[in-house]
């Protein structure tokens, strides 16, 4: 990264939400749309919910050169990888002192496929991504640059829209990282579950961003209360697990924090229920202040770039490189051979024996060259006759589940109708039979109809005097003029009964 500070004038962080943050000498601006700039270092993150992540173990006997070749088969061996596969395997070695024979090593493992439909897009636009990174080992430039002390053993807890992990860090060294089933999209959905009714997304994210639970008396706060234990219960059983696997006494230091600004002090709740020390996730990361906010990834990915190779981790999953320089590229190599031949004419015209030598020798490496080329073509194209195979079973796949998403999308809007816009029939007529005792009214008779939007109950009253049915209807008027519209006709008197009778029309608006 030396190389790349000197060489590089800008810096462009990219989230998998296809969020830009440029870096130009430490100031920091976000872009709508990247573009290629030779002069640009581009660095991009993805979430642990992308990657197949586990600890394995390797004998201490296996030598440095045969490790990736042990790690590889058992990776395929433990975790059921299909073979047919060649994902992208990266590994990080933690250090235990429960098991003295092996060595213990932190999987990141990826699907090429995945890093293509995730990343596709985003290169299109900047042609290269320098360095993919997991986001759980971002961490490692606070201890780099001094932000954080290595003398304590770290938790780091953040949440996104699609995706929410866990990592812990000890002494400055990564140890372990999690997906946590609370992304912003599952703790909406486990909401509405628990408040018993449907809520949209953006009200969620509304009350998330800007209620403050000390203060707000939102019909919502004593479900997100709920909500928020449910959560850090299930946080306190992983560093549970965690301390027991690596051997660790306790949790000195929770940072928690997301990808979107909030006034909510989730620190202080979880401080409160696990009764670990527990701080926001923002640092002093020596960038110039920004307006916007932006997510703390960005921060930590820039941040990542500005320290040595020899202090990260080697874990870069970009399948986008640079092109290799001019001279250490084949046709670079033959055109550099091709000019020199030239040259090696005009110097020595009559030195035909030069001219031929240098013929023979280009149409060796170009024959080389082609070798290499038309076999890598072979291959790609098997490759490329698969994926299409492939391609067209996915398509099939995709428009059963959009037929199926379309079923279900249909069922929920009719359910949602129903449940939001249809009045409770019940509720209502209860209200008015309230009224009907309070006038000492009964009711002989009841029926509803529906027809062209229209609600309407029909009440047959029956009372001893016809001035409570009078005022039954002139309270029924005043009290309920935004609810209902209210029509009679005639009360007339029943001689066999002794009492008087009336049919009331009730509208519902």
């Amino acid at each position: 990264m030396n190389k790349n500070k000197n060489t590089f004038s800008t810096t462009l962080s990219i989230n998998t939400n296809n969020q830009y943050i440029l870096n130009t000498t430490g100031i920091l601006s976000q872009i709508k749309k990247p573009y290629f700039l030779k002069e640009q270092f581009v660095i991009a993150n993805f979430d642990a919910r992308q990657s197949i992540n586990s600890t394995i173990f390797i004998n201490k006997n296996i030598s440095e050169e045969d490790l990736y070749d042990a790690i590889t088969t058992k990776a395929y061996d433990e975790l059921g990888l299909d073979q047919a596969i060649e994902y992208e395997i990266k590994y990080i070695e933690t250090f235990t002192k429960t098991d003295e024979e092996n060595r213990t090593f932190f999987l990141f493992i990826v699907e090429p496929s995945i890093l293509i439909q995730t990343y596709k897009t985003m290169q299109e636009e900047v042609k290269y991504i320098d360095i993919i990174v997991p986001s759980a080992l971002l961490m490692k430039s606070l201890y780099t640059k001094k932000i954080l002390d290595d003398n304590s053993v770290d938790c780091f807890i953040y949440f996104q829209n699609d995706e929410a992990f866990i990592a812990i860090y000890n002494e400055g060294q990564f140890v372990y990282t999690k997906s946590l089933k609370y992304s912003f999209v599952q703790m909406h959905e486990r909401f509405c579950e628990l408040y018993g009714e449907r809520v949209e997304y953006n009200d969620f994210i509304n009350f998330f961003q800007k209620h403050n639970l000390k203060d707000t008396k939102s019909d919502y706060k004593e479900y997100f209360i709920k909500l928020y234990k449910e959560i850090f219960t299930n946080i306190g059983d992983i560093l549970t697990y965690i301390k027991r696997v690596y051997n660790l006494e306790k949790i000195d230091h929770i940072y928690m924090g997301s990808e979107i600004n909030t006034v909510i002090n989730l620190n202080e709740i979880l401080e409160y229920q696990l009764n670990i020390k527990t701080s926001k996730f923002d640092f002093n990361y020596d960038f110039e202040k920004s307006e916007i906010y932006i997510d703390q990834m960005h921060y930590l990915m820039l941040l990542y770039t500005q320290i040595d190779d020899d202090e990260k981790y080697l874990c870069n999953f970009t399948i986008f490189h640079r092109p290799p320089n001019f001279i250490q590229r084949q046709s670079g190599k033959i055109i550099i051979l091709s000019v020199i031949s030239l040259i090696l004419a005009f110097i020595y015209p009559v030195t035909y024996w030069s001219l031929t030598y240098a013929g023979s020798l280009q149409y060796k490496l170009l024959n080389e060259n082609y070798t290499t080329i038309h076999n890598t073509k072979s291959i790609r194209e098997v490759n490329i006759k698969n994926k299409e195979i492939e391609k067209i079973k996915a398509l099939k796949l995709l428009n059963i589940q959009k037929e199926k998403y379309i079923q279900k999308k249909n069922t929920l809007i009719k359910i949602h109708d129903v449940k939001v816009n249809y009045p409770m029939k019940a509720k209502l007529l209860s209200t008015l039979t309230k009224s009907l005792n309070k006038f000492d009214v009964k009711l002989n008779a009841l029926d509803y109809d529906e027809n062209s939007n229209i609600k309407k109950f029909h009440l047959n009253l029956v009372s001893k005097k016809d001035k409570q049915i009078t005022a039954l209807i002139q309270y029924l008027t005043k009290k309920y003029i935004d609810i209902f519209d209210f029509s009679i006709e005639n009360i007339y008197y029943d001689d066999a009964t002794k009492t008087y009778a009336s049919e009331l029309k009730v509208i519902i608006l």
